[in-house]
């Protein structure tokens, strides 16, 4: 599975996983006077986690920065969207984490393991 980001490729084919979060609810509960128990006013569906794992690999650690860098610019509080090979969709996206870790040399150049949590703010139904 491939992915794009505001469809720019930024990211291998090999070993990328999506995971979808469920769509949480967000209510307001108050007491009422005279009311036995507590008045609840459900405010719909809010948001939702999605999490994004896989493996960067470059020719050499400078190039590895360079992609680093340019997924971590992405980590701005703007929305963005997601799309992947197989044609499924996720917008309004905001990056709240991108991590990198296990840093390896792999064949002809630099590979690492990274995963990606963005919140889906408006999840359409």
């Amino acid at each position: 599975m491939s992915a794009a980001l505001d469809g720019q490729s930024l990211f291998d084919e090999q070993q990328l996983e999506i995971e979808l979060g469920g769509v949480s609810r967000d209510s307001i509960e108050r007491a009422v006077p005279g009311l036995d128990g507590v008045l609840s006013v459900d405010m719909g569906g809010r948001s939702r986690k999605i999490k994004q794992k896989g493996v960067l690999r470059a020719k050499s650690r400078s190039q590895m920065d360079e992609r680093i860098s340019a997924i971590s610019a992405y980590m701005d509080g703007d929305t963005h969207t997601l799309a992947t090979g197989s044609g499924e969709e996720f917008d309004n996206l905001r990056m709240d984490v991108f991590k990198v870790s296990k840093e390896r040399a792999g064949g002809s150049g630099v590979a690492i393991d990274y995963e990606i949590v963005y919140t889906q703010l408006k999840v359409q139904q």
